[in-house]
Parts: structure tokens; sequence; C-alpha cells
């Protein structure tokens, strides 16, 4: 047959186009929104499948559970969604937004950069609760909300609220702040985080106010307590000083280059009185890089303990209240995560994570994991990154028992109560506990620890905090 007398194969096509076309114009079939969802669909980022799973607009900044919504934030705005559904619930155009508030009051504050003030939203509603036009810094919290007001450079005013009150509960004047505007949660003088692979930093969500807060002004910490709104210290540091605020006291950490390395020490002062309280020698903070021992960065550690070095190589938790030792690790090991009332340790065997409860230094449980694994402690569970193959596991910090074990390479980015939010990309998705698990989770315990344990804080302040802020 000759190729002119063939059929016409494109000919074909473009008729069955133009029937299609008409069919969908007349409203008798229409298979392109079908197609294009075909075409869409998101392939599940964990075995077993997540609760649901979302495309969000952009790659998210920060992702925050607040109360019985997700709060989702992008490079130029923020949405909220359903925590059981996953339906989006508003959405507001914001270049920053924080979560303050707990299970129960949350509030997110949004704002733009370079442009004072902010707003206060209902995570349920989007509606605006409070509106402030002249604020330059935010700091959220679980408890409370502080923003800095400056009539000038010199002459700036903090304040402290409720999350959802519409006063504040104090004020106190600073001599300034950092120069420009700041927008959410800048830098105060206190402890670093350990980080962890496929772990989002902000992954516990906010945290209560510390007893007390060091905010660096020219070169000099003035030094605010959070209960009451006074300053009680205006220090300026020493040529081979760094201060930080931790626990309630005044840190003052020295390193000095002698005989071809640092010898450090860390004197810990109540701010009230400028007295010491406690001191030890030889204890590695990790705030010098060597270069001529000059200290650039914060301690490592959280909430109300540190992390150290000793003469020996091991590395240890301090109380910064009273410098208590709360663990000391053994030769080899490693410290993957800390609060409060725990440690997750790698092992000197590299193939395993150790459980430990700081009030009475032992070991809770013990888990095998890969040579490259990461780990961080949140409120409500411990969650562990492992690599070759990609798996999440969040496990209860005290017991050890498992929450959810997924496979999967996406990252964890906020965890709640009930469950956790995982994402890779556009995507992400909501884990309840006992997801992969072998029986059912465990009950709820609100974050603390179990009845009848022996957990107590790392500090002689009871649970009311070092000046019994919690409590009053």
């Amino acid at each position: 047959m000759a190729k002119g007398n063939g059929p016409c194969v494109r000919c074909y096509l473009f008729l069955a186009l133009i029937a299609v076309v008409l069919l969908a114009a007349t409203g008798v079939w229409n298979p392109f929104p079908t197609v294009w969802d075909w075409v869409d669909r998101s392939q599940p980022i964990s075995e077993p499948d997540v609760v649901w799973q979302q495309r969000v607009g952009g790659t998210p900044k920060s992702v925050t559970i607040a109360g019985d919504t997700v709060i989702v934030e992008q490079r130029t705005r923020v949405e909220a969604r359903s925590l059981a559904t996953g339906t989006q619930l508003w959405e507001r155009k914001a270049d920053w937004s924080a979560v303050a508030g707990g299970d129960r009051d949350p509030v997110v504050a949004v704002g733009k950069l370079l442009v004072k003030g902010y707003e206060l939203l209902d995570p349920t509603t989007g509606a605006v609760r409070r509106r402030d036009t002249d604020a330059v810094a935010v700091w959220t919290y679980r408890n409370a909300l502080l923003d800095v007001h400056c009539a000038a450079a010199t002459d700036c005013t903090l304040s402290a609220w409720d999350p959802r009150g519409t006063r504040p509960l104090w004020t106190a004047f600073l001599p300034g702040v950092h120069s420009g505007l700041l927008a959410d949660n800048p830098d105060l003088l206190g402890t670093r985080r350990l980080a962890a692979p496929r772990i989002d930093g902000g992954v516990a969500g906010p945290e209560s106010v510390p007893p007390l807060l060091g905010f660096p002004v020219d070169g000099r910490v003035h030094v605010v307590d959070t209960a009451t709104g006074r300053v009680l210290q205006n220090v300026q540091p020493g040529r081979e000083e760094r201060l930080a605020v931790i626990g309630g006291r005044l840190l003052r950490i020295t390193a000095t280059s002698r005989d071809g390395t640092c010898y450090f020490a860390v004197s810990a002062r109540d701010p009230a009185n400028g007295q010491e309280v406690w001191r030890r020698t030889g204890l590695n903070l990790r705030t010098a890089d060597y270069a001529g021992c000059v200290q650039r960065e914060d301690p490592q550690g959280a909430r109300n303990v540190l992390i150290g070095v000793g003469p020996d190589g091991r590395e240890a938790v301090v109380d910064g209240y009273d410098g208590r030792l709360l663990q000391v690790g053994a030769d080899g090991e490693k410290l993957l995560a800390v609060d409060d009332r725990y440690a997750l340790v790698r092992g000197a065997d590299k193939r395993s994570i150790l459980g430990r409860e700081l009030s009475v230094d032992r070991t809770r449980w013990t888990r095998a994991v890969g040579g490259k694994s990461g780990a961080a402690l949140t409120p409500y569970a411990a969650v562990i990154a492992e690599d070759k193959p990609s798996r999440l596991i969040a496990v209860d910090p005290r017991t050890g028992g498992e929450l959810a074990v997924l496979r999967t390479s996406a990252n964890v980015l906020a965890v709640g109560r009930k469950g956790m939010i995982i994402g890779e990309g556009r995507e992400i998705g909501y884990v309840r506990w006992g997801a992969g698990t072998s029986g059912p989770p465990p009950p709820e315990e609100g974050g603390g620890p179990n009845p009848g344990s022996t957990w107590q804080p790392p500090s002689d302040e009871g649970s009311c905090g070092p000046k019994r802020e919690l409590c009053n």
C-alpha cells in the first residue's frame, strides 16, 4: 500500500480530541478532572500510610501542632489545617509566623518582614484576636508571649502577655535591642539544642518561658525576671568570658588560652544578688572554636540543663540551677538529645540508643539502631530517625515503648500529644500513635511522668521552676 493511501492516524486522534472537547463543553462527559487527579496524585510518604496527606502551596519553613490544628509556615504565607482531616481551614499572607500557648489556648502570631507590628490569630478560624502596630520583635512560649517596642534606638519597652490576654502582665525598660526589625524569636543568650538529621529543630513546639531571659544589648547582657519583669542584672562580660542565662542562673563561662590548649571554667551566679552559687572547672561547654579560645557559641543543652565535656573526654549533663551532674557518659558514648527529664545516648557500640532518666542517672531502655541514627526529645515522644533503611520511630521517652514505626524517607516536622506530622517536599501527613507498632499506643500522660514514677525535676525547686514562676 502506498504511503499516502494509509489511514491518517493523526487525523483520527485530532477528531477524537475534538469530540472529547465538545462533550466536555456541553457537560455530557468531562474526563479532564479525573485525568488531572491521576497525574497529580501523590504517592504515600510512609508505610504504613498516614491518617491524611496533603500537598501545601510551598515547602514548609516550619510546622507546629496548635491544639486541633496544624500551622504551616511558608515563605510568603501561613495556613492552618485540621489536625483530624488535613483540610485547609484558612490562609494568610505573611512573611513569618510563630505559635504561642498550649494545647487549650494556642494563638498564631504573624507579621511581615521590615514592617513593625504583628497580629495574633485564632488557629481554628484565622480571626484576629489582637493586633499590634509597633512591635519590632516577638518571642512565643507555651505560657506567654513577649514583645518589644522601641521609641528610640536606646529606649525600648519589653512586655509580657498571656497568650490570649488583652493587657500586658508586666513591662520592663531595655536600653535597646539588636538593631533593625527582628520578626519572631530572635536569639537570646541561652542554650543551643543538639541537631539531628531529618528531625526539624522546632519539632517540640513552643516551650514554657524560662524563669530568666538574657537580652544582649550593645555588648552587655540584661537579665530579666520573667515572673515580675524586673531587670535583675546589667552585665558586661570580661575579655575571655561568655555569658549565658540558663536554669535561673547567670553563667560566666571563661576560656583561657595557655600551654597550647584552652582551660575552661563555669561560674553560676544568682542574678538577684550577684553571689556565686556553683562553679566547675575543666568543663568544656563547646562555646569556643579553639582559634585563640574565642567563644562565639552559646553552650549546648536544653531548658535548664547544659551539656559539657570533662577533662577525660566524657560528656556530662549538668543542672544549670545548682550545678549537679545529672548524667556522666561512658567512654565512647555520644549524647543525641537531652531535656530536663531524659537523655538519649548513642552507645559505645554505635549500634544502640540508650534512654536515660536524669534524676536517677540510669538507663531506662535500650534500642538497636543503625550507625547514622539521629534522635530528638519532645514533651510527648522521643523520635529516632534511621538511615539504610530509612525509618522514623517514636517511643515513650521513659519506657522505650513504641508509639509509631514508619518506613519512610520523610522528615519529622512536629510532634503532638496524639501523633506527629511528617513531611517530604511539599507533602505533609499526620501519623497517629500506634501506626506500625505491634500493640495499641500507651495511655496518654499529658507529657509528664507516669504515676508512681521516680521522676523528679533536675533542680531543687520542685515542679514550680527556680523562682516558683510556674506555680505563682
